[in-house]
């Protein structure tokens, strides 16, 4: 395989690879009803000006299965990040004891677990958009190249080599997806 090829391949895999690692951290994000200290993860809270991230600003901890808890490192804080939090959106009410923050997730309802893994099969759909987007990306650089003098043979089998190479990252997202849905739907 020419040079051309190998780092064709090599840029398909990395990509890929990033499509999968953006996947995990978007469905760490989706609550399964358990308590996950990473469900803060996104949410910014106005820290003298500056947007920055609530773990930045204090000790966030899973107490039990169904608590999270915050501990601003400064007492001022508390009520920039109980804002923050009641602003992202993420179905969680957090309670404020005038020393920390607790957030108690209630248990899922059906209805709320079906839209929890529809939620998951969204983000999944995106994450094989971005793989065949690769795959589309990577083959036209092989026709390319075969337009400059590549043998026929060596592109075919380099547009087989990206093909096995989005079947297996396309199973990966499919696998991330049945566990999250497992995760969600068990009682």
């Amino acid at each position: 395989m020419t040079e051309e090829l190998s780092m064709i391949m090599e840029d398909a895999s990395d990509s890929m690879k990033k499509a999968i690692q953006h996947l995990e951290v978007e469905l760490v994000k989706i609550r399964a009803g358990k308590a996950n200290p990473q469900m803060l993860d996104g949410i910014v809270v106005d820290y003298y000006g500056s947007p920055t991230p609530i773990a930045q600003v204090a000790n966030v901890t899973a107490a039990d299965a169904r608590t999270i808890t915050v501990q601003p490192w400064e007492k001022n804080m508390l009520q920039p990040i109980e804002r923050a939090i009641i602003n992202s959106n993420i179905g969680i009410n957090p309670q404020n004891d005038g020393i920390m923050i607790r957030m108690f997730l209630p248990p899922l309802t059906e209805e709320r677990r079906r839209e929890l893994v529809k939620k998951c099969n969204g983000e999944g759909e995106q994450s094989k958009v971005a793989v065949r987007s690769i795959r589309r990306d990577a083959i036209e650089q092989i026709k390319k190249l075969q337009k400059d003098g590549l043998s026929e043979d060596a592109a075919k089998d380099a547009e087989k080599d990206v093909q096995e190479l989005t079947d297996k990252h396309i199973a990966l997202v499919e696998k991330h997806l049945a566990q999250k849905e497992k995760e969600i739907m068990a009682v």
